[in-house]
């Protein structure tokens, strides 16, 4: 599935002006990336985005996800934490902007696998986006109550097909 940006039309004219996601295809990737962030920084979960072209983007964790995917459709976006040697340590699906669902996960897996790039096998937290469909509102799901949290509108339990 692919997921168009759906967050506020300021934060992506905001976005414009800075640089897209690095390209991270392999450990020493993220091993020369993570070398370059502030060490301060390291401990924290970082925004990634997964490309149309499957392409694994990273960016420092206060970037939105529609700047590191410059502004296109993504395969999937949320946050990622790596160990020291490069590999994964947590991996989700948060993304306020792109609302990937949790069916995203084979294409993170994908690219994970095919940079070489150890990981959880799985996200470590899911997130399930609905937005309301009377006052748009973006909810995200907790216990399976699927109501909006804004306005009490019943949400749609699953996702319409585009």
């Amino acid at each position: 599935m692919r997921y168009r940006y759906t967050g506020p039309a300021d934060i992506a004219a905001r976005s414009r002006h800075h640089p897209a996601g690095t390209p991270a295809g392999s450990a020493a990737d993220i091993r020369a990336w993570l070398a370059a962030t502030d060490p301060r920084d390291r401990r924290d979960p970082f925004t990634y985005v997964i490309t149309i072209d499957g392409v694994l983007l990273l960016a420092p964790r206060r970037s939105e996800h529609v700047a590191c995917a410059a502004g296109a459709d993504v395969l999937a976006a949320g946050e990622i934490t790596f160990t020291p040697d490069g590999g994964v340590s947590a991996v989700t699906n948060q993304s306020t902007g792109y609302c990937p669902q949790p069916c995203c996960w084979p294409a993170v897996d994908a690219a994970l696998n095919r940079a070489g790039i150890a990981h959880p096998g799985a996200f470590t937290s899911a997130f399930v986006f609905r937005h309301c469909t009377v006052c748009t509102h973006l909810n995200v799901i907790k216990d399976d109550v699927y109501v909006c949290a804004h306005c009490d509108t019943d949400l749609p339990p699953t996702l319409r097909k585009s």
